[in-house]
């Protein structure tokens, strides 16, 4: 069973987004982190990075495959978790809590109408 926290919005490409006022918060789904496997890697923009709703802003990689991670709303990368250079196991350890990858400064929070809600996240999976 997926594990899908209600105070969260989704994206198809099973990424995760905390939104706080003008910040979002986002990593990958529990469902993602599964079906990767054992992840080795996670490479992140830098801070001040901007990036437009869909673009690549980096990749997870694991035993099983690279994957690129498309950014939920569009912005300006305020900070990302440079503890997952040393340690990107926490992805598979707690996708929703220490794995989180980057924080955007939102550029138009109307776009958070295009996420999905927990219970149609889960529909899709």
């Amino acid at each position: 069973m997926n594990n899908i926290p209600n105070d969260l919005l989704y994206t198809k490409d099973h990424e995760w987004v905390r939104l706080t006022d003008d910040v979002a918060t986002v990593g990958i789904t529990d469902h993602a982190q599964q079906s990767l496997g054992d992840v080795t890697f996670v490479e992140l923009p830098q801070p001040d990075d901007s990036f437009s709703q869909g673009d690549t802003f980096g990749v997870v990689e694991s035993v099983k495959a690279a994957s690129d991670l498309l950014i939920p709303l569009s912005g300006e990368i305020m900070e990302i978790n440079e503890e997952l250079e040393e340690a990107p196991e926490l992805v598979n350890d707690d996708p929703y809590g220490r794995a989180w990858m980057i924080k955007i400064k939102v550029e138009d929070a109307s776009q958070a109408e295009t996420l999905l809600n927990s219970e149609d996240y889960g529909k899709i999976l």
